[in-house]
């Protein structure tokens, strides 16, 4: 009797704890934290639960959770890295693992390994080796659980994702996140985000990367999981590395083209009168080169200077350069970062054909007041950082100028006495972060050079720019970024002599752009960028007014020209395997020139000139003159031939709706720009590329070899004899033709060391064929013929040697094939009048260009309590005195033909520059 009563008690006890677990019940929460819901579910419940509050947030919840206890407790554990245990009546919480509460089948079966190793003697086997704390000093490694643990989950590997922050809440590009042991590494992206594929279990976890101290950590991995990380800065002077990329991305990415300019290190290379300057150092890269010494503007693997991208903060710079492209627009105090996109063209990018430079400005100090500064022979520079709100927001502002028309004063030439020539430049960046997820930055550029060559024409040009910039995290896995920017360029001549011909002209081109961009951390395989932009042109193509009452100069104003280009993209970074990365993307542009504005009409199957000028149609305003768009694509792969060793592939095709009008050899600040219309159409590039990367002894040495092949349509040229300036029927004057271009790039790279430095080599041909339905439209007999910037051959050595700690010399030698040039060949007699014959276009070369420019540099002493931190650059550009042709032209001096050259710096410049930093 007593065992059936003991029964009946032991089957109620069960019986009733069956209908406990299985009871429903609704849990109404409001602003609460995990652990208050906890706290409310376990006096729901019944069942005690065991927990420490610190595995969980304090984000607060509201809601109704309704269902059995051990359902609402699933849900609230749901996205936590938490598990659980139910012993009787008591709930227990584990961080990552689970409790078993039975062996595995087979756990104690003895393996073959085991018998083996039992039946060896005791002298063959290691003794156990125990270390005591006491007596054994290590480092604190804090160790992290990942996930959580699922007993029905089989996998090996897991994906481990976050954010690496510093103290100040900036985000760190570039630091290199490694396991050693298990040979796994990945570098974060530039808004501080990684992945990376981790094995189960215990994995040790380090950071490295210059600048920023190290991390180390214990992981426990579990599941997915994420780590976001808190690193602080560590300074170190280093004036080794010149021009460099993160140690593995020249192998590991899958982009082809592209270069990464560390702005700190470029102060030891010798420049013109010791400027430090970035866009020149871009120069030295293979594939991009200049037309000449002091020409603006940049060729890019065969490109014209108008298929330039160039980007500061995500607004446009149309003209980055000072005294004709003897100096750079971009401060590089205030610039952060420089990336170069030659080859593989990311999707978020367009209306180019050729590449895109994309600058940052650095965010400020936002813990202490700091300053940079120079001076040097006709240039000063002065850079503050200021927090606003300590650890939150800060203010970094930046000016440049030029003090040279005291040296034109000083000289003994009359004419350079009475020229003039100066500029300025100035940016301030406002950064504030709200929190960890969300961050503001305004941005503000401005620059203006004047400068009068002869005593009676003062030339002058601006660019301004402002850009707003919003960032939010809207979770682990999907960030996001608002742009909004507005860019101006414009430049005056003012025209003034003794005669009645006094003028005042301008032009002027404005754009506006708001963008979106997204991005998307599917998982470790698969990354998505995805976004939508609009940008508005508004260009005043030209106005001339007369200089004064006296002036027989008639007022003229060229109707403004109006288009919008919209465009909306997605991409993919597409890991298969360990070996293979795919890189895929679409993007789709539109474009539409609209009124008001007056359209002038042409016969039909006759050339485009004033005498089959027929008529015009007016456009009303906003009304559509004509449309463009068409998709263009973004493919490359990286593939791993050794885990040093890669090659990529790539495919690229752009639409370009804007062009430049000029008819000079080399690009000027005079340049105007031109909408594509009912007869211009956007110009449109392919580029096909393929690469060898190679990285020796723990990435000190680097070696590509790039190949690329390029072809291109609608490129906008000119009739011989065009006049472009002040044209309203500009029309009647341009060509559109055809151009290949192809080439390979070797770059020869040495990271660290005594010597450091690189060697770059290009071998490079443009050709541009105009061949059109009407004799004045064909030129070179409708054959390829080469572009003005055409130079076979490019070769550049930057090198660093580093005598000490605070002593190095540097050098800096350029090579390059002298450019096209048409020539008189003969000259012949009509009508009692003599005439000049040229050649075909472009059919002669101007002499070779070579520099050489060599500076000794001295850090100041590297002691930490100081009022500055000093650094001196002396410097001599053109060491070797080269008579460099910057142009070659033609005169008849007594009935006879003779050719003469131009040069900027034809003699030995020596500078002393000046830098602190406090």
């Amino acid at each position: 009797m007593r065992k059936i009563l003991l029964l009946f008690i032991f089957i109620s006890i069960h019986f009733t704890q069956a209908q406990t677990d299985n009871k429903e019940i609704s849990l109404k929460v409001e602003n609460k934290t995990k652990p208050e819901i906890l706290e409310a579910l376990e006096s729901s419940s019944g069942y005690p639960i065991y927990f420490d509050e610190r595995w969980f947030d304090l984000s607060k919840l509201t809601g109704v959770y309704k269902g059995s206890p051990i359902t609402i407790l699933r849900q609230i554990l749901e996205e936590t890295n938490v598990n659980f245990y139910m012993k009787g009546d008591r709930i227990i919480l584990t961080q990552g693992s689970v409790i078993y509460d039975k062996l595995p089948d087979g756990f104690l079966e003895t393996k073959p390994e085991q018998d083996v190793l039992a039946n060896k003697s005791s002298t063959e086997i290691s003794d156990p080796v125990f270390y005591n704390n006491n007596t054994v000093k290590s480092d604190v490694i804090e160790t992290v659980i990942i996930g959580k643990e699922d007993r029905t989950e089989g996998k090996n590997t897991y994906q481990l994702s976050g954010r690496a922050m510093s103290k100040k809440g900036e985000p760190i590009s570039g630091l290199n996140i490694l396991i050693p042991e298990k040979n796994i590494g990945t570098v974060t992206d530039i808004n501080g985000y990684y992945e990376l594929n981790v094995p189960k279990g215990v994995n040790l976890l380090e950071t490295q990367a210059l600048g920023v101290g190290k991390v180390k950590k214990r992981l426990i991995v579990y599941n997915n999981g994420y780590l976001d990380l808190e690193l602080t800065q560590s300074f170190e002077e280093l004036s080794e590395v010149l021009v460099e990329a993160n140690a593995r991305d020249n192998i590991r990415t899958a982009l082809t083209g592209v270069e990464k300019i560390n702005v700190a290190e470029i102060k030891t290379i010798p420049l013109v009168l010791g400027e430090r300057d970035i866009l020149k150092v871009a120069t030295t890269l293979p594939g991009i080169s200049t037309a000449g010494e002091g020409a603006s503007g940049f060729n890019v693997r065969g490109g014209k200077t108008d298929q330039n991208l160039i980007l500061l903060d995500g607004g446009v710079i149309y003209n980055p350069s000072h005294f004709f492209g003897i100096f750079s627009g971009l401060n590089p105090f205030t610039t952060g970062s420089v990336s170069i996109y030659k080859g593989s063209i990311p999707a978020e990018f367009g209306g180019r054909l050729s590449s895109v430079f994309d600058l940052t400005t650095k965010k400020g100090n936002n813990e202490e007041f700091t300053g940079e500064a120079s001076i040097g022979p006709v240039t000063g520079n002065l850079t503050l950082e200021i927090p606003i709100i300590e650890g939150k927001s800060s203010l970094i502002i930046g000016g440049r100028g030029t003090y040279s028309d005291w040296i034109l004063n000083l000289t003994d030439e009359e004419s350079l006495q009475n020229s003039q020539a100066s500029f300025y430049d100035a940016v301030a960046k406002y950064n504030h972060n709200f929190d960890n997820n969300d961050e503001l930055n305004i941005t503000g550029y401005y620059s203006d050079d004047v400068f009068s060559i002869t005593s009676d024409s003062l030339f002058n040009y601006n660019n301004s720019l402002v850009s707003l910039s919003y960032k939010k995290v809207f979770s682990e896995k999907h960030q996001g970024e608002l742009v909004l920017a507005n860019s101006n360029y414009n430049f005056n001549i003012d025209y003034a002599s003794d005669f009645s011909d006094n003028f005042e002209s301008g032009y002027s081109i404005n754009e506006s752009e708001l963008k979106l961009k997204m991005k998307y951390f599917h998982n470790i395989k698969h990354t998505f960028n995805y976004g939508i932009n609009s940008k508005l042109y508004m260009v005043s193509p030209g106005e001339i007014n007369p200089g004064n009452a006296e002036s027989l100069i008639e007022e003229l104003n060229i109707p403004k020209e109006r288009g919008l280009e919209t465009a909306v993209y997605f991409e993919d970074s597409f890991e298969i395997n360990e070996k293979l990365l795919l890189n895929a993307g679409l993007r789709y542009s539109f474009y539409t020139a609209f009124g008001p504005r007056t359209v002038n009409t042409y016969e039909d199957n006759l050339p485009r000139n004033e005498e089959t000028n027929i008529g015009n149609e007016t456009y009303g305003s906003g009304e559509a003159i004509e449309t463009y768009a068409g998709p263009e694509a973004r493919f490359s792969a990286r593939y791993f031939l050794a885990p040093t060793f890669s090659t990529k592939i790539s495919y690229n095709n752009t639409y370009q709706y804007i062009h430049t009008l000029s008819n000079n050899t080399t690009a000027a600040p005079t340049d105007t720009y031109k909408l594509s219309d009912s007869y211009i159409k956007p110009q449109r590039a392919s580029q096909y590329a393929l690469g060898f990367y190679k990285n020796f002894t723990d990435n000190i040495y680097e070696v590509s070899l790039e190949g690329y092949y390029k072809t291109s349509n609608n490129l906008l040229d000119y009739k011989v004899g065009a006049d472009l300036f002040l044209n309203e029927n500009i029309e009647t004057e341009v060509l559109q033709g055809e151009g290949k271009a192809y080439g390979a790039e070797l770059l020869l790279k040495k990271r660290t060391g005594k010597l450091n430095g690189y060697l770059g080599y290009t071998y490079s041909r443009s050709f541009i064929k105009l061949a059109g339905d009407f004799q004045e439209e064909t030129v070179n007999n409708g054959e390829f013929f080469p572009t003005n910037f055409d130079k076979p051959h490019d070769f550049s050595a930057v090198l660093n040697y580093k005598l000490t700690q605070r002593f190095s010399f540097s050098a800096n030698f350029v090579y390059q094939t002298g450019r096209p040039v048409t020539y008189p060949i003969g000259k012949f007699n009509f009508n009692n009048s003599e005439y000049v014959m040229y050649s075909d276009r472009n059919q002669f070369r101007i002499p070779d260009y070579y520099r050489l420019d060599l500076s000794f540099n001295v850090e100041g002493n590297h002691k930490i309590e100081k009022l500055a931190h000093s650094f001196w650059n002396i410097s001599v550009y053109n060491v070797l005195g080269r008579n460099n042709p910057y142009s070659v032209f033609f005169v008849t001096d007594s009935g006879e033909v003779k050719a003469y050259q131009s040069s900027i710096f034809s003699i030995p410049i020596p500078t002393i520059t000046y830098n602190f930093r406090f």
